[in-house]
């Protein structure tokens, strides 16, 4: 997929800023805004919402460790690879419009993909 380790090491680094501000902004969403206790709500899960509020930062908190140490961006990409993929499917269960689910499925396979490109290159 890479012609060489350094092509490697700008896009890891790219997609771990991306996500890990992502899942920043999402953690603190979840947390603390009135829309995601609704929205919780909606989806009959609103007692794993602090729960899924603190894995969304510690993801981020993670992904940005991980600029220095791979191991961790390896632990919370894969973390937040899973955490999405439960999202979509709560999202398809709860017969949402794809439009609503999509983003769901963009952070799970951007998190799966930089977990694939770390193991690949985890000998180099």
């Amino acid at each position: 997929m890479f012609s060489d380790f350094k092509e490697y090491l700008w896009v890891t680094k790219v997609i771990i800023v991306f996500s890990g501000l992502s899942f920043l902004f999402f953690g603190i969403s979840c947390l603390f805004s009135n829309f995601m206790v609704i929205e919780f709500k909606r989806y009959d899960l609103e007692k794993f919402r602090v729960l899924v509020g603190v894995l969304q930062l510690l993801g981020s908190v993670g992904l940005f460790m991980g600029l220095f140490s791979k191991n961790w961006a390896m632990l919370a990409s894969l973390g937040l690879a899973i955490l999405m993929a439960f999202g979509f499917m709560v999202r398809i269960k709860i017969k949402d419009p794809f439009i609503l689910a999509f983003p769901s499925l963009f952070y799970s396979l951007l998190n799966m993909i930089l977990f694939i490109i770390l193991i690949r290159f985890e000998t180099k």
